[in-house]
């Protein structure tokens, strides 16, 4: 048992009124332990239940996403003039909607766009259909390719895929604590904002209600993000719904840490 992270979860798991959020190198520190199994499974069952009922903070999104960036893959950058698109999709997949990102990424690489992708395989809560199976459908299986492999394909094919089972195996085995929980922890929030690549790149984010897409914007003005937009699309994801209004924000400029930062749990 880690002490450290014993005192992390007391930290967060204290109730409504006595609960406290990490600071943002706590939380680099809490997942970095996570992802090498220095904690216990009953301290990441709990970590991660307490966690998702306080809410992530800002500044504790940019501390998973510094843990992803420090023990994570990343793609070098190429040698090209024009940014990456990242597509950060939810990796449980689709359960009642028909994606369609495949057909997105490929219609972007025809007209000259290169498209990062990322994910796993099936996977809770939705278990709903990943992207992996899209591809595997198409005839395409990134499963079996290196990372060198995927930067080559990227760069000569126009379309890369982060496979999270082989390119990053640390945050894989946390999907079974996904399965045995049944909820989404706030790791899968980080999956949303993960931009596996080294060069410049154009972030697309997707989600569902509001306070995540506030949250996220703290995040990534700490981290100094500078180029994202994200969508309120169907399930989560960056698919655009026909049904009501597009919600999209665009942020271009240079990105600054706010003065404040809202809390998720208020309305």
């Amino acid at each position: 048992m880690s002490q450290v992270f014993r005192e992390f979860v007391q930290k967060i798991g204290s109730g409504t009124h006595t609960s406290k959020d990490l600071t943002r190198a706590e939380a680099k520190q809490a997942l970095g332990m996570i992802l090498h199994q220095e904690a216990t499974p009953a301290q990441v069952g709990a970590f991660l239940i307490a966690h998702r009922i306080k809410r992530p903070t800002g500044a504790e999104l940019a501390g998973f996403l510094d843990a992803y960036e420090e023990w994570g893959p990343s793609l070098p950058a190429l040698d090209v003039d024009e940014p990456i698109c990242i597509f950060s999709l939810p990796y449980d997949g689709r359960s009642r909607t028909a994606p369609i990102a495949p057909m997105t990424v490929l219609i972007l690489g025809a007209a000259g766009a290169r498209v990062l992708l990322h994910g796993g395989d099936r996977m809770p809560t939705k278990y709903g259909v990943p992207l992996i199976d899209l591809w595997q459908g198409l005839g395409v299986d990134w499963t079996c390719l290196s990372l060198d492999r995927v930067h080559a394909v990227l760069h000569q094919a126009r379309i890369g895929f982060i496979y999270l089972p082989k390119h990053f195996p640390l945050a894989h085995q946390i999907v079974e604590y996904r399965h045995q929980l049944g909820k989404r922890p706030p790791l899968a929030t980080t999956e949303l904002m993960w931009c596996p690549y080294r060069g410049a790149a154009q972030l697309f984010s997707g989600f569902v209600h509001p306070p995540t897409e506030a949250t996220m914007k703290v995040a990534f003005a700490l981290r100094g993000t500078e180029h994202y937009t994200t969508v309120k699309g169907l399930e989560g994801s960056c698919d655009l719904p026909r049904d009501r209004k597009v919600i999209l924000g665009i942020h271009n400029a240079k990105a600054s840490p706010p003065l404040a930062t809202p809390d998720p749990r208020r309305p």
